[in-house]
């Protein structure tokens, strides 16, 4: 009896498959394998020329930790850029099945310091906003000022360990404790990254590398002419004015190329060496978004790039020369789109406070956009010195001629320098950190209540309400904390017990508990302002 033709046919189709499935896992074996060979080999001989040394876990199924964060990316413009082709190894990533993609809340106040003072250590009390003021001392306070991030972090690790003990820390805020540092704001002082054997090292390898140092300057000339020609098509076009003038092309070119080649090669060093906590921070996807939009041609060609090196280091990592290693991808918190209170009405909030107040108030303020550009300047200017200084005389040339050129382009800007202490007595300070506001009034060197701002200045918070450009006004009456818009008060006293006359004030948000609750805490820190005030919102 002969077989069934339909039979035949089934069972040789399933021998096929199996030789196909048994193939494609040889391929895929060998190709593994000759890949972790290349990397072995390629890395040895960086380790080697660095005088590093390859580590060890004592616990071989023990994971390392990878944290890559790209700042200012939220979790739907990441989809969005999945969708547009802009992330195609984060896709990959995501399709292999053994990657996920979450939503994370990154509270209040949604700032890079803030979130990664909670991440490392698990605290962020007392960071009322990226800028704020210091009523007792009357000092304004930046978290550009490495003075300010040595001083919070060292208030941090009295209280726990950061996460990065025997890591290391590629530009970021905090070094959560890792040994090694690059570009990290809280250990440029007393030394720098620059100033270790290691950095120098980095450096000179990037020097004596041809193809290297070809690809970064022509990365780097490519980035300066396309930040000129974005500069023109938005002023062609009519969707931007962004002016010329400044530091800040120099800076892009900085963050988005030169940060972002070396804390790469960095993180694919320490990858092959296994050391057990690594943190890296792309800040290329922010600078661009901040000033073109997120949803804009030139933040997606920012995230592009970054995309491709968070690729080679997923690839290294799936190699497993020395260690497994956990990866995680981050964004510290979201862009919203936005119109500068400036450009919308004609006058800073300040100006626009000051004006209430009346003639002969002193005022000082700062708004989102002044002066980023000398702190960062400042800071890179420590590390060129560093390079400078560590290297030999050949090979610090380079390092010596970006040093001049950023020199002699901070001396262009020297009239817009601003005092790190203000020394000198106001009557009104304003720090505005994106769409939040603290004010204070220099009447006393404590926190003003509600009442006693009245009876200064009686009618004002009114006014402030009435403005088509503030949503919610936050004050304190003793204890109790007031949350208010033109309609509504939420009043919170000390033992959580709310009382809400109107409607809440955070109702056109999809979850206005979780914001009131973010807004009281934040009300509630010893720094925060007499007022705390949050920019109108449309949802739409």
């Amino acid at each position: 009896m002969s077989d069934n033709p339909s039979g035949l046919a089934s069972r040789a189709l399933s021998i096929l498959r199996g030789s196909v499935a048994y193939v494609a896992a040889f391929l895929f074996d060998t190709f593994a394998a000759l890949t972790g060979f290349y990397y072995s080999k390629k890395y040895a001989v960086i380790v080697q020329r660095l005088g590093l040394r390859r580590r060890v876990p004592t616990d071989q199924n023990r994971p390392g930790l990878i944290i890559i964060q790209v700042d200012g990316l939220a979790h739907e413009h990441l989809l969005q850029a999945i969708d547009k082709g802009r992330a195609p190894n984060i896709k990959r990533m995501l399709s292999r099945g053994d990657v996920v993609i979450e939503r994370w809340r990154c509270g209040l106040p949604s700032t890079t310091p803030a979130a990664q003072a909670g991440i490392m250590f698990g605290e962020n009390d007392g960071i009322p906003a990226f800028r704020w003021y210091d009523k007792r001392r009357q000092r304004s306070m930046v978290f550009k000022l490495p003075a300010l991030a040595t001083a919070y972090q060292a208030r941090l690790e009295q209280q726990r360990p950061g996460i990065l003990l025997d890591g290391s820390s590629y530009v970021n805020f905090f070094d959560g404790g890792a040994y090694n540092s690059l570009f990290t704001l809280s250990t440029i002082e007393p030394h720098s990254f620059f100033e270790g054997v290691r950095g120098a090292g980095l450096v000179a390898l990037f020097l004596l590398n041809p193809l290297r140092v070809v690809r970064v300057i022509y990365l780097a000339i490519k980035e300066y002419f396309t930040d000129a020609f974005q500069r023109i098509s938005s002023r062609v076009t009519g969707r931007l004015q962004l002016p010329f003038i400044g530091l800040y092309p120099f800076l892009r070119v900085m963050s988005n190329v030169i940060f972002r080649e070396i804390e790469t090669f960095a993180v694919l060093v320490d990858i092959y060496r296994g050391v057990p906590a690594i943190y890296a921070t792309y800040y290329g996807y922010d600078e661009v978004a901040h000033h073109f939009g997120v949803g804009s041609i030139a933040a997606g060609q920012a995230l592009r790039h970054i995309d491709r090196s968070v690729g080679q280091i997923d690839r290294l990592q799936r190699a497993h020369l020395s260690r497994p290693y956990w990866l995680f991808l981050l964004g510290d918190h979201g862009l919203t789109p936005s119109e500068p209170f400036s450009e919308r009405y004609g006058q800073t909030l300040g100006q626009l406070l000051a004006a209430e107040l009346g003639s002969g108030i002193a005022l000082a303020e700062m708004t989102d956009g002044e002066h980023q550009d000398m702190y960062q300047t400042r800071f890179l200017l420590d590390e060129l010195r560093a390079i400078e200084k560590n290297l030999r005389p050949a090979a610090a040339i380079v390092a010596r001629r970006i040093r001049e050129l950023v020199e002699r382009r901070l001396a262009l800007n020297r009239d817009d320098l601003l005092e790190w202490d203000v020394q000198r007595h106001h009557d009104l300070v304003v720090k505005s950190s994106g769409s939040l506001a603290h004010v204070y009034f220099n009447l006393t060197n404590r926190r003003m209540d509600l009442s006693d701002i009245s009876a200064a200045f009686p009618g004002l918070v009114l006014k402030l309400l009435a403005h088509e450009g503030i949503w919610v006004v936050v004050a304190r009456e003793g204890d109790q904390v007031l949350i208010m818009d033109e309609d509504s008060i939420l009043t919170v006293d000390a033992t959580g017990q709310q009382h809400l006359e109107g409607d809440h004030p955070f109702a056109r948000l999809p979850e206005p508990d979780h914001a009131s609750e973010q807004v009281l805490r934040i009300a509630r820190f010893p720094e925060a302002g007499d007022l705390v005030l949050f920019g109108s919102y449309d949802p739409s």
